[in-house]
């Protein structure tokens, strides 16, 4: 009799932890190696901003899901069917937070990456036989799969958020190099063409990054392999500029459910 109450205790304590899952909204993350590196938990002393993040929000209340990965674009990260399986799952009330950039820049069709995105927001294509994948393909511009996010998460009912990429330890004339004429122009523009909240990750970082740092400190204490990869102190500090733009988001109710995170 004791084995089958203990059975029947943990059994409904299992039903309850799956309703509460079920109800609770998820905060589902896209992006590069600078959203989250390796296997989230760190590789070789690099880390993404994504994976900090939780430490950051009250998941009692809102689950949370990184499926940011290292290499990817705004194109492959469609193309390898990675939002299909997000999308297989988003319900209303849900929240997609995205950044990409660093990779789009690349060539949009070689035998190494192909991983590039026509450049802007227009509705321009690039129809290519793909030398990598060995597959036809479409190749829209980076807003048009910014946007393509977006209208999708909304469909779902669920809130998009759009990030300027992090920038770079790369200075000129004593201060970081911005993205403001390039992606994190066009990740804006695509946040206000679909109607979605915008943080401008890439200002909010670089401005800190400059009332506290030089080139050579910040190398030393954030970018031990190169100027583009942090490591866990410098993706703190990163997702700690993602929580400082989300409060400054009026109206978005992903803020209800932050929390003061334990140093």
């Amino acid at each position: 009799m004791k084995k089958i109450l203990i059975f029947f205790s943990a059994l409904v304590f299992l039903l309850g932890l799956a309703a509460t899952q079920a109800t609770r909204p998820t905060l589902y993350i896209i992006g590069d190696s600078t959203v989250r590196n390796g296997s989230g938990k760190g590789t070789d002393g690099l880390w993404g901003w994504g994976s900090l993040i939780p430490a950051y929000f009250d998941t009692t209340r809102l689950h949370i899901e990184n499926h940011a990965i290292g290499g990817r674009s705004s194109r492959t990260f469609l193309s390898e069917g990675r939002w299909d399986k997000i999308m297989a799952v988003l319900k209303p009330g849900d929240y997609v937070l995205m950044q990409f950039g660093h990779n789009d820049a690349g060539a949009i069709n070689d035998t190494i990456r192909a991983r590039g995105s026509i450049k802007g927001t227009g509705d321009e294509t690039e129809e290519i036989d793909n030398l990598l994948t060995k597959q036809h393909e479409i190749v829209h511009s980076y807003g048009w799969y910014l946007k393509k996010y977006i209208n999708d998460t909304k469909q779902k009912g669920a809130t998009p958020i759009v990030c300027s990429l992090v920038p770079r330890n790369v200075w000129k004339d004593g201060h970081v190099e911005r993205s403001s004429g390039s992606y994190g122009k066009w990740a804006a523009e695509s946040a206000a063409s679909g109607n979605a909240f915008f943080i401008d990750l890439n200002e909010i970082i670089a401005r800190k990054y400059e009332a506290g740092y030089n080139e050579a400190r910040l190398k030393a204490d954030f970018f031990p392999g190169d100027h583009t990869h942090t490591n866990y102190a410098g993706a703190r500090f990163n997702a700690e500029a993602v929580m400082e733009g989300l409060g400054q988001l009026k109206g978005c109710s992903l803020n209800r459910y932050r929390r003061n995170p334990a140093r």
